[in-house]
Order: C-alpha cells, then structure tokens, then sequence
C-alpha cells in the first residue's frame, strides 16, 4: 500500500498477476490435452507452476471439465486389458495424489485466512467503510470457494478408496476361484485301466 492510502496500485498489481496465473493455467491445459496426458487439478497446476485451489476456481475449473469431456468421449485405441491388481495399484496412486491435494488445500486455506486477518489489519485505517465491506465480501467468497474446492477433493479421495475396495475384493475372489479349479483337478479320479492286457498269454482252450 502507498503512502496516501490509495490501494489502486496494489490492486491493479494484483490483478494482474492473477490475469497472469490464469492465462497460464489455460495454456497448460491446451498442452495437456494437445499431447494426450490426463487433464486433472493436479496435472494442471504442475505444468502451470500454479497452485491447486485456483485450478478450483470458477474461470479455471470449466475448462479443465470441458477438457475432461473431450478426452473421455473422443475415440482412442482400444487398450489391452489389465488386470484387476494393476488396476488397483493406479487407485492407489491417484488416491495417494488426492490424499496430497487435499493437503495442499488445507495448507493454503489456512495460509489465505492468515494473511487475510493481516491485510485486514494493516488496511483497517485505509480503506473506507464501503470498500471494507465490498472486501470482506470478497474474501468471504474465496473462503466458500476453499470449503467447495476441498469438499469435493475429499468426494473424490473418497470414490476411489470405494473403488480400490471393490478392485480387491474382485482380486481375492478371482484367486479364490482359481484355486478352486487346481483343487478340483487335483481330486478328479483317474480314468480306469484297459482290460486288454488281461488275455495276453491265454489260449482260446482257456476260454472254454
């Protein structure tokens, strides 16, 4: 903040930072999806050196939905088939990831409600009663907007520990059953032997 009080420049700075941060975040998007990676939060944020919560944001988070579509309904090769441990094992990545994500957000809502009581402090003298409560207007919605981002990371994490639970009871009823099987031939009887070796050595005097 200047000397006279005036937040203008501060804000504009901002701004365009911010302008800044997005453009990129679009940018990574188009890459990601022009090169056939995943378009997620996360891969996101990575390639724009952004943070997740603005992935969350409503001029971000349309288009990484937009993109998701595209990728989910365009024709690909079909993939050979995986078995259910592997399958499993990439749960267990991605949950792993959003266990991470999670974190990250809740790192950064409590950092953004730090340095919003510190701003509020040192601008408390400045700013105009108007300009406080159209401030603290919006800082009250980007505080809705972490508990948003973060409910839904945590629906997530939650679907795929549902999945990975269903992987592996599948994994164990598929060892089951094969184990099964080996038993069952084990224990199979074996076939009865030919009586062709009992008349070998018998004349046909024998026979009467």
């Amino acid at each position: 903040m200047n000397r006279t009080g005036n937040p203008a420049p501060l804000a504009l700075a901002r701004a365009r930072i911010s302008a800044d941060k997005r453009q990129r975040a679009l940018d990574a998007i188009a890459t990601l999806e022009r090169d056939g990676h995943p378009v997620t939060h996360t891969t996101v944020a990575r390639t724009a050196g952004v943070s997740t919560w603005l992935t969350y944001t409503d001029t971000i988070r349309p288009h990484i939905q937009a993109a998701q579509h595209r990728q989910t309904t365009r024709p690909t090769p079909a993939a050979p088939a995986t078995n259910s441990s592997t399958t499993a094992a990439t749960l267990r990545t991605e949950l792993e990831l959003a266990r991470q994500e999670i974190k990250q957000l809740r790192r950064e809502r409590d950092q953004a409600q730090t340095a919003v009581r510190h701003h509020l402090g040192r601008q408390l003298n400045a700013l105009t009663t108007h300009d406080l409560t159209t401030r603290i207007d919006e800082l009250t919605h980007h505080n809705h907007q972490l508990a948003d981002q973060l409910q839904q990371a945590t629906t997530h994490n939650n679907d795929l520990q549902q999945q990975i639970t269903t992987l592996e009871n599948d994994l164990a009823a598929a060892r089951t059953s094969l184990r099964r099987m080996i038993r069952n031939e084990n224990l199979s009887p074996n076939p009865p032997p030919t009586t062709t070796g009992r008349n070998l050595g018998r004349t046909p005097s024998d026979n009467v």
